[in-house]
């Protein structure tokens, strides 16, 4: 049986929660379940509108939609909620400019389908070792990978939160898709970077490791990221799989 808890906290710098969090554990659609992410930008409200019409979206197109493989279905529903948010944006001067990231997530038996924009991230938690299964669309994740800057470097850039891709920025927006098997007692984090940025890799696994329950796992890593300076919205949305 599927065991799902999430939480989104404001932090401690900003006015302003611009993050959004959906779970299912019962199917939308053709999905068996769906969980997703969003980190809003842009001035005034304009990203928590961008986060919250992005999600809605996604979550209605899914249940409509035709398509059977989650690759398809998820794609499909990342390009449906960009033309929405880059349509609204145009229409409204105080939208200009607005975007917002995307991680979204279907788990059916041992197989977990993953799609994300922005730096936004999923990860696989298990046997004690973290695996971070997507990929950021950041400038600093792009220098990293062309070897012009080290993790760690990377991790405290000032320039660390300027992403190259978010949906509704532009008129079509790429999504990058993973499929992953999952293993006996693995836990999946989904989490914006206002988690990332507070804990590493390693503090997150030993937050997981060492919390008693799927509750006390996630509200501890919202406590240890506003420990730690809470400088943007926290969002968290811990899966146990089961079998």
């Amino acid at each position: 049986m599927i065991k799902t808890f999430s939480v989104t906290n404001i932090g401690k710098k900003r006015k302003l929660n611009q993050d959004f969090v959906y779970t299912s554990e019962v199917p939308v659609g053709h999905l068996p379940n769906l969980f997703i992410v969003a980190d809003g930008m842009g001035g005034h409200n304009a990203g928590d509108y961008a986060s919250k019409l992005a999600v809605e979206t996604m979550v209605e197109e899914i249940a409509l939609s035709a398509e059977q493989e989650p690759e398809a279905v998820l794609r499909m529903a990342v390009e449906k909620a960009n033309a929405m948010v880059n349509g609204s944006a145009k229409k409204a001067p105080e939208l200009e400019g607005m975007g917002t990231t995307i991680v979204a997530a279907s788990i059916e038996g041992s197989t977990l389908s993953v799609t994300n924009v922005g730096d936004s991230r999923l990860y696989v938690v298990g046997g004690h070792e973290i695996r971070q299964i997507t990929r950021d669309h950041s400038w600093v994740e792009d220098m990293v990978r062309s070897g012009g800057m080290g993790r760690e470097e990377a991790r405290n850039h000032p320039d660390k939160n300027i992403i190259t891709r978010a949906v509704g920025a532009e008129d079509s927006v790429k999504t990058d898709f993973f499929s992953v098997t999952l293993r006996e007692g693995d836990m999946i984090l989904m989490c914006t970077d206002g988690l990332t940025n507070m804990l590493n890799d390693e503090e997150i696994r030993m937050v997981l490791d060492g919390a008693r329950d799927i509750v006390e796992k996630a509200e501890e890593l919202v406590r240890r990221a506003n420990e730690n300076g809470g400088r943007d919205n926290i969002s968290v949305i811990l899966i146990e799989p089961g079998r």
